[in-house]
């Protein structure tokens, strides 16, 4: 803690400097799954805060700095027996990331957004004031914080809450036949007290498969755990693809618990197939063997940060209520002919909120995700063109982005979603004007941006295929976050079967 609170004083007199000069500044975490474009200047590094402090078994909590990674965060409370209720699918999302930001996953639908698993936050206002915030302290601002993307204060520490981890999941894949089937399956089994996790894939609007997880420490003496990170292992969509391309009947695995909690991290869900596609490379298990390095989230997010194709990328996920889902799916189909989509159920947090919810007559505790990830057309007029109209039509089916990906919103459209008047009553109180505006943080200027194109010649150099993807995989691997997958704890290892 002497560290910790040697490393917030420090960030604290840095903040506390700019707010004196009234200048505005921006944060460096030292990593990032966010695809917004980043332009940066005055910076303030709190990169040193990536420790888990303390895991207590006896109050089932863990103080943890806001740059540990969910992967490193497992590590350190698996061997006490617990784990976090809500685990980021993809290892390197950040504590910090998944409180600022807008966090939902598989068990989402039981516990709610990652915030919601959360006792109390420690946070650096604007000038410098170090406070904490929980449900008795600054309650308007821990709550208010959640999902405004860092435009209220600075997260230096988290109190989150643990529960009993057990071995293995029993997972269940559930084939559909169609759209409707899937959804329908989806939102029956966030019913089932059983489930530990529910999500979904549709591989295409005739297949699709329904996917529980239920936490056990027991499996049948002739099942062999299954799993997914290894580069030997199947890809987890890929393999669940296979599983129900040709059945009717539910199909049962074993899967170890930090492997399930990680199952998408190899491929990224599938979006490491673009990265295949981009470069003509053939796509096969002998050449996701050979490339493992390379297709971990990791490093595919440096990739395709570097390599500028994030500017043609379609990354969206969106929350819509569950009877407008399917429209909602046939208009992405026609529009993008974007698959495999992803199905997460949610539980919506109390409004006010900077998270996506639901309103007036489809307003409910539960809504549905739909993950939308793949190529985008490469005409920067009409890529901006269909990512206008989708946000257009997902706001006329009542449902609302997320905000770590590209949004082009016009700022009345943006404030016509968020109660605006709270939310700016509390940026006035917390006195946050030396933080960026969460609209002028999320928003991207599609013209600033091509006119950088024109004017930077190395942007220039990155939009021609394929230097723009040589440069992303030069970057990733000067990263070195290629060695992190091999030397992860949380890995099944044979010898562990029993």
């Amino acid at each position: 803690m002497e560290r910790h609170q040697r490393v917030v004083s420090q960030v604290a007199a840095k903040v506390k400097d700019y707010f004196s000069r009234k200048e505005a500044f921006r944060i460096s975490h030292g990593s990032t799954n966010s695809t917004r474009p980043s332009i940066k200047k005055r910076v303030i590094d709190i990169s040193e805060l990536r420790n888990v402090l303390k895991v207590d078994s006896k109050s089932r909590t863990a103080l943890v700095e806001p740059n540990v990674p969910m992967d490193r965060l497992v590590e350190a409370t698996l061997p006490h027996g617990l784990v976090p209720p809500v685990v980021m699918e993809f290892p390197g999302i950040t504590v910090g990331g998944g409180y600022a930001g807008t966090a939902g996953e598989s068990s989402s639908f039981k516990y709610g957004f990652f915030d919601r698993t959360i006792n109390s936050v420690e946070m650096v206002l604007a000038d410098g004031e170090v406070v904490t915030a929980s449900e008795t302290q600054n309650e308007d601002l821990f709550r208010g914080a959640a999902g405004a993307v860092g435009t209220l204060g600075i997260t230096t520490l988290v109190e989150l809450q643990l529960i009993e981890a057990k071995r293995f999941v029993k997972t269940t894949y559930y084939p559909t036949t169609d759209v409707s089937a899937a959804i329908e399956q989806v939102e029956r089994q966030t019913k089932n007290g059983e489930n530990h996790y529910v999500d979904g894939i549709l591989f295409s609007k005739s297949h699709g498969a329904v996917i529980t997880g239920e936490m056990t420490n027991d499996i049948p003496a002739d099942a062999n755990p299954q799993t997914f990170s290894h580069p030997w292992d199947p890809w987890f969509y890929l393999h669940v693809e296979e599983k129900t391309r040709s059945i009717t009947s539910p199909v049962i695995e074993y899967i170890p618990l930090a492997e399930y909690m990680f199952r998408y991290d190899r491929g990224g869900f599938w979006v490491g197939r673009s990265a295949f596609k981009y470069m003509n490379f053939p796509f096969n298990k002998y050449t996701r063997w050979f490339l493992d390095d390379f297709c971990h989230t990791r490093m595919l997010y440096r990739a395709l940060q570097a390599s500028g194709e994030v500017s043609r990328y379609v990354v969206q996920d969106m929350a819509l209520p569950y009877p407008n889902a399917e429209k909602f799916i046939d208009y992405t189909a026609e529009t993008f002919n974007i698959w495999p989509m992803w199905l997460c159920p949610l539980k919506q947090s109390p409004q006010p909120t900077m998270h996506p919810h639901t309103k007036g007559n489809l307003a409910s505790d539960q809504m549905l995700n739909i993950g939308l990830w793949g190529f985008g057309p490469a005409n920067k007029d009409e890529y901006l063109q269909k990512n206008r109209q989708l946000e257009k039509r997902l706001g006329e089916f009542g449902g609302m982005k997320w905000l770590y990906a590209h949004t082009y919103y016009r700022e009345s459209e943006f404030w016509g979603q968020f109660d605006q008047q709270w939310h700016e009553g509390l940026r006035k109180k917390y006195r946050a004007n030396t933080f960026p505006a969460v609209y002028d943080k999320v928003h991207v200027d599609i013209e600033k941006y091509k006119k950088m194109t024109q004017s930077d010649w190395g942007l220039w150099m990155r939009s021609i295929w394929p230097l723009g993807g040589f440069w992303g995989l030069w970057k990733a691997m000067l990263s070195g976050d290629w060695r992190i997958a091999k030397t992860s704890s949380w890995r099944w290892r044979t010898s562990e079967r029993r």
